[in-house]
């Protein structure tokens, strides 16, 4: 598929517009932000699939929402496991809200985890060992990509006495022994999901949260990066339509 000159321009557009964000003494020594493409899949009212393709600024917003699954991720559905790569909008994922959910948007882009972006960041994954966190969790080595968040009970000095579990990041777990760091030099897929409201599934044996961009995910972006947002998902009209976050998360 052949993607408009627009859409091109306006990602350029929006990219250069986050300036007014920005210290303009700083602006003069940065670089402008990286194009990255991403592709999805929705699922439509009619129960059609749309496959889309579109090019928007490499920031943290945008790459949040394609990069928690690494290919061959397996995740539960209800005809068993299946890779991430070979889900397609409709099937039905078994979630910790009882009965299973269809997806209804997928994302995938592709990066080179050992690349120093304009920023400085890098995208950096974290890589579990069988049994790194219990019988079976995961049921085999796999490795998720830097949005991934587990629901876990979190450890001691997190500020939470409650006892209730937490949305926390992967790469929080990682003790260099069975869960460690990893930054392939050669590019990698990656992938998220949504289903119709924010949950826990499975994926390898592990509870990770389906894709939420958080609640105050738009709050300081410019008009041009919200709706290049928002257009990559069919299902949505504003960010109240994710809902609310199935469990409060833990940020480092």
């Amino acid at each position: 598929m052949t993607i408009p000159t627009s859409l091109q321009q306006a990602a350029v557009n929006a990219a250069e517009t986050r300036a007014l964000l920005q210290d303009p003494a700083a602006l003069r020594h940065s670089n402008k932000p990286q194009l990255r493409r991403y592709e999805v899949s929705s699922l439509l009212p009619n129960g059609n699939i749309a496959e889309t393709r579109h090019i928007a600024p490499a920031l943290p917003l945008f790459d949040e929402a394609f990069c928690a699954f690494t290919r061959g991720s397996l995740v539960e559905t209800t005809t068993g496991p299946i890779a991430v790569e070979d889900l397609l909008p409709g099937d039905l994922l078994i979630t910790d809200i009882g009965e299973p959910q269809p997806l209804v948007w997928k994302g995938t882009t592709s990066l080179m985890p050992a690349r120093v972006d304009s920023k400085g960041r890098q995208h950096r994954l974290t890589s579990f060992m069988a049994d790194s966190l219990g019988l079976q969790k995961p049921m085999s080595s796999m490795v998720a990509g830097p949005s991934a968040r587990l629901l876990r009970l979190p450890s001691n000095g997190s500020g939470r006495s409650d006892g209730s579990p937490l949305l926390i990041p992967a790469a929080s777990f990682q003790d260099d022994m069975s869960i460690f760091e990893t930054t392939p030099p050669t590019v990698v897929d990656l992938y998220h999901i949504c289903l119709p409201q924010h949950a826990i599934i499975k994926v390898g044996g592990l509870e990770f949260e389906t894709y939420h961009p958080g609640p105050d995910a738009l709050k300081l972006v410019s008009y041009a990066i919200k709706t290049l947002f928002l257009n990559l998902f069919s299902h949505v009209d504003n960010l109240s339509g994710f809902g609310p976050l199935a469990y409060e998360r833990l940020e480092f």
